[in-house]
């Protein structure tokens, strides 16, 4: 079973959306975060995010967990609220997408 870890985030302007989405884009996936899937969430009238990150273990996760707990809060998309670890009960996409 997956395990999901959604951390939200206040104080998250378009611009550091765009320079988080740059960075992203041109940089490689770390190797201490073995995340299967990351997904961004951003509001940007209430300047709020969550991310969504998807493991495929447990041991992925907990060295994730411990590399992200870990990370500068100028490498974060804002100020971090809250952090919680949810089972993947279903997980769907659409065919051809």
């Amino acid at each position: 079973m997956a395990i999901a870890r959604v951390v939200a985030f206040d104080g998250v302007d378009a611009a550091r959306m765009e320079q988080l989405k740059r960075e992203i884009e041109e940089g490689e996936q770390p190797e201490d975060i073995p995340a299967s899937e990351i997904m961004i969430l951003h509001d940007p009238e209430a300047q709020e995010s969550l991310a969504v990150l998807f493991f495929e273990s447990e041991d992925d996760y907990r060295r994730g967990d411990e590399a992200l707990n870990s990370m500068p809060s100028t490498d974060t998309p804002g100020n971090r609220q809250s952090v919680r670890r949810y089972d993947v009960a279903m997980r769907m996409t659409a065919s051809g997408a």
